[in-house]
C-alpha cells in the first residue's frame, strides 16, 4: 500500500483541477488530513478503522489552542468532511480503505442569523458620510476615502456578497449602466448579483474621484503609489472599514461585512423573497444553507395565518 503521504498528494492535485477546488479549500484539507495522519502516525489506508476514527474524535474534542481553546463542533466536523472525501477519493481508485459512510458528524446546534435592523442599517451606510466634520457629498468635500467607504457599504447590503467575492471585483467587472454584473462564489461558480441605485450612485461618484490606475474597484488610498503592485483592499481591511463604521454608528453588536449579507437576505425575506431565490443570490448550492434563515419566514406565520385561515368565520 502506497504511503498516506503520496495519496494525499494525488488527493489535492485531484482536488484543484478536477474539482476546481479553490486553493484555500485545497490548503484546508492538506491541514486537517495531515494532522489526522499525524494522529495516526503515518497509518497506512488499509489500517485505518472506525474505532481509530472514534478515537480522533475524542482527541479533537478535547484539543486545545495556542489560547487554550478548545475546537468548534463546525471546526472538528471540517476534519472529518476532509476525511471522508480523502476516503471516497480512494475507494474511487478502487484503494481498500475504511468506508466514507461509516464516518458521521457531529449534530451541530441551530445557527443563530446576526442582523441589522433597519435603524441600525440606515445609521451604519450614513455613517461614512457623517464622518469628517464639515464635509458633505453635496459640496464635492468628501475625500476618496469616504467615497470609497460609503460604496463599500451599499454594495454589500446591495448585492449580498461575501467579503473575498467584493475584495476581488474590478473595474471592468462592474458596467454601472446596467444593474447586474457576474461574480464566481465558492467553487468558482459564477452567479448574477445586482445593485441598487444607491450603490451605483456612490460606486459611480468614487470611480469618478479615483486618479490612480489599479485596475481593482476598492483600493487602499493611503497606500497607493508607495512602491506595492497592487493596492487593492483585502477581505481583512474591508472587515476593519465594516467594523469602524459600526462603531461610529453606535452599534454595539459586532459587525462584519457578512452580517451585511446576513441583513441583504433578511431584507429580500421579510419583503417576500421565496427562500429558492434567496438561495440563488447568495449563490448557495445547497438549500440547507439558506434555511438558516427560516426564523424571518417564520416571523410572518402569524400574518399568513390571519390573513388566510377561517375567512369566512371572521366578522
Amino acid at each position: 500500500m502506497a504511503p498516506a503521504s503520496g495519496l494525499i498528494s494525488d488527493f489535492l492535485t485531484y482536488l484543484e483541477v478536477e474539482r476546481n477546488r479553490s486553493e484555500r479549500t485545497v490548503r484546508n484539507y492538506d491541514f486537517y488530513l495531515k494532522r489526522f495522519f499525524g494522529w495516526a502516525k503515518d497509518a497506512t489506508p488499509e489500517k485505518l478503522t472506525l474505532d481509530m476514527v472514534r478515537q480522533y474524535r475524542v482527541w479533537l474534542n478535547r484539543y486545545k489552542d495556542e489560547r487554550g481553546e478548545p475546537l468548534k463542533k463546525s471546526t472538528q466536523n471540517y476534519h472529518l468532511i476532509a476525511l471522508r472525501s480523502f476516503l471516497k477519493y480512494l475507494a474511487k481508485r478502487d484503494i481498500g480503505t475504511l468506508a466514507p459512510e461509516k464516518i458521521e458528524l457531529a449534530k451541530m446546534p441551530e445557527r443563530s442569523v446576526e442582523f441589522l435592523d433597519e435603524s441600525e442599517l440606515e445609521r451604519l451606510l450614513e455613517a461614512p458620510l457623517k464622518a469628517q466634520a464639515g464635509a458633505s457629498p453635496a459640496d464635492g468635500l468628501l475625500p476618496p476615502v469616504r467615497l470609497r467607504d460609503k460604496a463599500i457599504l451599499e454594495t454589500l447590503f446591495s448585492s449580498g456578497l461575501r467579503v473575498s467575492e467584493l475584495a476581488g471585483l474590478t473595474r471592468e467587472m462592474i458596467n454601472l449602466k446596467n444593474e447586474e454584473f457576474t461574480v464566481r462564489g465558492k467553487g468558482d461558480k459564477p452567479r448574477v448579483v445586482f445593485l441598487s441605485n444607491q450603490a451605483r450612485f456612490w460606486l459611480k461618484d468614487y470611480l469618478a474621484k479615483r486618479t490612480d490606475v489599479d485596475p481593482h474597484l476598492f483600493v487602499s488610498h493611503d497606500r497607493a503609489g508607495k512602491g506595492r503592485d497592487s493596492s487593492g483592499l483585502t477581505p481583512r481591511s474591508i472587515q476593519r472599514i465594516v467594523e469602524h463604521y459600526a462603531k461610529a454608528a453606535g452599534i454595539t453588536k459586532r459587525i462584519t461585512p457578512h452580517t451585511l449579507r446576513h441583513t441583504f437576505a433578511t431584507d429580500l425575506l421579510r419583503n417576500g423573497a421565496d427562500i429558492r431565490s434567496v438561495q440563488t443570490l447568495l449563490g448557495h448550492s445547497s438549500i440547507t444553507t439558506t434555511q438558516i434563515y427560516t426564523h424571518i419566514t417564520d416571523e410572518r406565520l402569524r400574518e399568513v395565518y390571519d390573513k388566510f385561515h377561517g375567512r369566512r368565520r371572521k366578522g
